[in-house]
């Protein structure tokens, strides 16, 4: 089973910016469809953006394009989540996720998404 894992997360002033990274251990992320979700206190998990396995990118989540970008390192097996003038409401567990090996391309359905790393902390403050 694929195990996703986030990190970067941490604290960044409104405007700012942050780069998250999902790695996975003992599999090419380059064969998975991978997507970036947030959940923000006492709100359902969002999804905001999505790479497929060709590196095209889907956007979920009207409120991050143009701030928000998905890439892939293919060296480094981890695909990444760019974050641009992040706002005082941003704050959240940011979760990368994946619907599974069979999945070519983003899925219109977010339920499609059934395996997820742990989550990374992104704290906005003033």
């Amino acid at each position: 089973q694929l195990q996703l894992v986030e990190s970067g997360g941490g604290l960044v002033q409104p405007g700012g910016s942050l780069k998250l990274s999902c790695t996975a251990s003992g599999f090419s992320l380059d064969e998975y469809v991978i997507a970036w979700f947030r959940q923000r206190p006492g709100r359902e998990r969002d999804g905001m953006i999505c790479i497929n396995r060709d590196g095209y990118s889907t956007n979920y989540a009207e409120s991050v394009k143009g701030r928000f970008a998905i890439s892939r390192d293919s060296a480094k097996n981890t695909v990444y989540l760019q974050m641009n003038s992040l706002k005082h409401e941003e704050p959240a567990t940011y979760f990368c996720a994946s619907p599974g090996m069979r999945a070519t391309q983003c899925p219109f359905d977010l339920s499609d998404f059934d395996e997820w790393g742990p989550g990374t902390q992104v704290t906005v403050y003033s």
